[in-house]
């Protein structure tokens, strides 16, 4: 940790950049300013991210919690799984968890990376502390969409041959709010380029087997549902329905922006993850 001194003598704590760690089968990026000794926050990407979309989360949170963002399989630097499905995710989840030395960590997931943290806490409930999602839902479809006309969409692109770096800008622009620009935007884009093709595609294959509704209830973790008021593509009712599903559950709508919420509004995004796990502990019920 660094700090240096500001008008009137006072010391202001600089946490340090955050650094890659280029393991296999996983690779991470971590903040833990705060020591290894503090909670940790896993970070969970969204399907057009990795992990430094959460640059910004990373770089503010870190002061006060070991803050890890970890590119999904098959994505980034780390190796793919096959099948990619919700289970072998889960599975390479809790096994960063072991390697990391943590036993119950906070997730907080954006979009396919909230749905991930879904499956974890149901899946893992004694390894999950608390859940943060952003603008994602308990199920795919829950508007009609057809996951077959779903997937061809998302892969026409990749179909006629450009690469997840061609098409970052555009598509990113497509879920944003309409003021989504500069230093985040690029910083999002680069994020998204660094998706490899077969990695996107694995994962758009995945993506539509999602559906939890039915076991939200199951979901002992506290939970904070975070959703930008023009998301388009997981909107306010679906973030409604989770609030609904999951026992502990509150919700916070973000003026302003779209889909990608940690990105678009990452000052009051922070904010309202750091005062829900700076909130004390309530008694939670046993799990089997």
């Amino acid at each position: 940790m660094r700090s240096r001194l500001v008008d009137g003598g006072s010391v202001l704590v600089v946490p340090p950049r955050p650094v890659d760690v280029d393991d296999q089968p996983i690779a991470w990026r971590v903040s833990d300013a705060g020591g290894r000794d503090r909670d940790t926050i896993i970070f969970l990407h969204g399907l057009g991210g990795s992990r430094t979309a959460w640059e910004p989360q990373l770089e503010d949170l870190g002061d006060t919690w070991r803050c890890v963002a970890w590119d999904m399989p098959g994505y980034g630097a780390s190796a793919p799984v096959d099948p990619l499905s919700f289970a072998t995710i889960t599975d390479a989840l809790v096994g960063l968890l072991d390697r990391l030395g943590v036993d119950r960590a906070h997730l907080c997931g954006l979009s396919f990376g909230g749905q991930q943290a879904l499956h974890v806490a149901l899946a893992h409930p004694d390894r999950v502390d608390r859940l943060v999602l952003a603008d994602t839902s308990p199920a795919f479809g829950l508007d009609g969409t057809d996951p077959e006309a779903w997937k061809r969409s998302r892969l026409q692109a990749l179909d006629a041959g450009l690469t997840p770096g061609d098409i970052a800008a555009d598509v990113l622009r497509s879920v944003a709010g309409p003021h989504f620009a500069g230093p985040d935007f690029a910083q999002a884009v680069a994020a998204f380029s660094r998706i490899d093709a077969a990695g996107l595609r694995a994962a758009v294959e995945c993506l539509p087997s999602h559906d939890v509704v039915a076991e939200l209830g199951s979901i002992v973790a506290p939970t904070l549902v975070v959703v930008g008021e023009l998301d388009r593509e997981t909107p306010r009712q679906y973030a409604d329905a989770l609030v609904a599903g999951i026992p502990e559950a509150t919700l916070e709508v973000v003026r302003g922006v779209g889909h990608l919420t940690p990105s678009e509004a990452p000052d009051r995004f922070n904010a309202i993850v750091r005062g829900f796990l700076a909130t004390p502990d309530r008694p939670r019920p046993s799990t089997p």
